[in-house]
C-alpha cells in the first residue's frame, strides 16, 4: 500500500464523518425548531459557550498534552527502529504497519492526557 492510497483512504472517511456530522446537525437543529424551542437551537452551534467552557477545563495544560504527544510518538519511532533492525520488512515503504504503529502510540500519548485531565476536572 502507497502513501497515496493511505492518503486517499482518510481523506474520504474524513469527509464522509463530516458530511454526516452536518447532516444530523441540521436536521436535529429543525426538529428542535419544528418543536417550538427556539431558544435551545443555538445548543448545537459549534461556537457555543457551554462548548468553550468545556474546553477550557480540559485544555489547561497544553505543554502537558504536546509533550505526552510527542514522548509517546518518539516512543513509536524507537520501537519502529527496534522492529527495523529485527525484521527488515518494517523499512520497506510498501508496509502500512509503520505508520500504524506510529498513530497508536501518539493515540496512546492523547488518551493518558485526557485520563490526566478527566481526573483533575473530577477533583
Amino acid at each position: 500500500m502507497h502513501i497515496g492510497e493511505l492518503l486517499m483512504a482518510a481523506v474520504v472517511f474524513f469527509s464522509i464523518i463530516t458530511f454526516v456530522k452536518i447532516l444530523s446537525s441540521h436536521f436535529l437543529k429543525r426538529k428542535i425548531i419544528k418543536t417550538g424551542h427556539f431558544d435551545r437551537a443555538e445548543i448545537l452551534d459549534q461556537n457555543a459557550e457551554i462548548e468553550v467552557k468545556k474546553q477550557v477545563q480540559y485544555d489547561q495544560y497544553p505543554a502537558l498534552k504536546w509533550g505526552l504527544v510527542a514522548f509517546f510518538g518518539g516512543l513509536g519511532f524507537i520501537v519502529l527502529e527496534i522492529l527495523g533492525a529485527y525484521y527488515p520488512e518494517f523499512k520497506s515503504y510498501r508496509s502500512a504497519m509503520p505508520f500504524g504503529i506510529f498513530f497508536v502510540f501518539t493515540s496512546i500519548g492523547f488518551l493518558v492526557y485526557y485520563l490526566i485531565m478527566s481526573k483533575k476536572v473530577k477533583e
